[in-house]
């Protein structure tokens, strides 16, 4: 789940992510995520019926996209907010990168 990317210099100087609160209910989240895609997995090693595997991967599909509007969320309520308050091109940067994750969430 980490990208190789540098982290912005307003992230640096602030490691407190806006997901911070909820850290072990995502954790918890992400580790029954782990289970379904080790369950897929499994059922297609087992040759199992088609249409048993695209259930379950429309439910791995729809907690992954649970996770995914909850790290929205939270980003929206402390890191775009927390930058918006302070204004300037930080504030533009935070809302253009948003607008950019919501883009990637809409068409995947």
């Amino acid at each position: 789940m980490t990208t190789d990317h540098a982290a912005p210099a307003a992230e640096a100087a602030d490691p407190q992510h806006g997901y911070i609160s909820e850290k072990n209910r995502y954790l918890a989240r992400l580790k029954r995520i782990e289970g379904q895609a080790r369950g897929i997995h499994r059922m297609v090693e087992e040759e199992q019926y088609c249409i048993d595997i695209l259930t379950q991967i429309s439910a791995l599909t729809a907690a992954l996209e649970g996770v995914a509007l909850g790290l929205l969320d939270d980003h929206l309520r402390h890191c775009v907010v927390d930058a918006a308050r302070h204004g300037g091109p930080e504030a533009d940067a935070k809302i253009n990168e948003a607008s950019q994750a919501i883009a990637r969430l809409v068409r995947s």
